[in-house]
């Protein structure tokens, strides 16, 4: 049986030059906002920075949309995708809360800030290397903690017209969102939701309320959505650590009693 020849490659062969321009495109939008949330938040506009953070999170959904759906999905595209979301999900966020209200905290509030960048950047390098193996996050998303922090502080200045002075909450807040995306909790993400399958009426109802309630008040709808997908997925994962010892407790006195 005579088989066929294997094609040798060329070790010399240069790769394909060339990026997708779509993907990339929007991913380079959602750096732009990151950097106006940046210099927004240097002059004092807390609020213009605060929801310039909370846009770059639909240019971050749409550009691994676009990727996966025309299968342009690259290595070059998933570095960039990081980098952008370390600008503006990591940088713009922390200088955020540090103008708004870290900075009368001195070097404490100077360090909490660097902590949340700095913890964000080994959540989006532990992502890279995780990705495909999962659809769900091993610890909180870095989109999700800096929208968390831009809600508060939209939902401060516009819903409560508070400003801060010396509060402790908001230290103690950034340092818990800071150790969220460097823990082991499970948090779900739209990847595991299959749009092209078929789901039950209720979701599309429930989805048109969302927006419905987003159109006519979202400084409150934002900040009461991240919430909830916050302390949800941490009340998840205390359930699950019950249950987990509830079966070892059971599966040891199940020995104790074949003793």
């Amino acid at each position: 049986m005579i088989r066929p020849k294997r094609k040798i490659k060329d070790p010399d062969r240069k790769p394909r030059k060339g990026v997708y321009i779509l993907p990339n495109a929007l991913t380079l939008c959602g750096m732009f906002l990151g950097f106006y949330a940046i210099i927004s938040a240097i002059n004092g506009k807390f609020i213009h920075s605060a929801w310039a953070i909370i846009l770059a999170n639909i240019f971050d959904g749409l550009d691994g949309l676009v990727a996966r759906l025309t299968k342009t999905t690259t290595r070059f595209g998933i570095e960039l995708d990081s980098l952008s979301d370390l600008v503006s999900f990591g940088i713009a966020p922390a200088i955020l809360i540090y103008k708004w209200g870290l900075s009368d905290f001195g070097r404490v509030g100077f360090a909490i800030a660097f902590l949340f960048v700095a913890c964000g950047a080994l959540r989006l390098a532990r992502f890279n290397i995780q990705v495909g193996f999962t659809k769900s996050f091993k610890g909180l998303p870095i989109p999700g903690a800096a929208t968390m922090l831009a809600a508060i502080v939209i939902f401060c200045q516009e819903i409560l017209n508070f400003v801060p002075h010396r509060d402790l909450i908001f230290p103690v807040i950034t340092f818990i969102l800071s150790l969220l995306m460097v823990s082991n909790l499970k948090f779900h993400g739209l990847k595991e939701i299959d749009f092209r399958e078929k789901k039950p009426f209720w979701i599309l109802l429930f989805f048109m309320l969302i927006l419905i309630f987003i159109v006519i008040h979202p400084n409150f709808a934002i900040f009461i959505l991240v919430s909830v997908y916050v302390f949800s997925g941490i009340i998840e994962n205390i359930i699950i650590l019950i249950k987990k010892r509830k079966q070892k407790t059971e599966v040891e006195d199940e020995k104790n009693k074949d003793i």
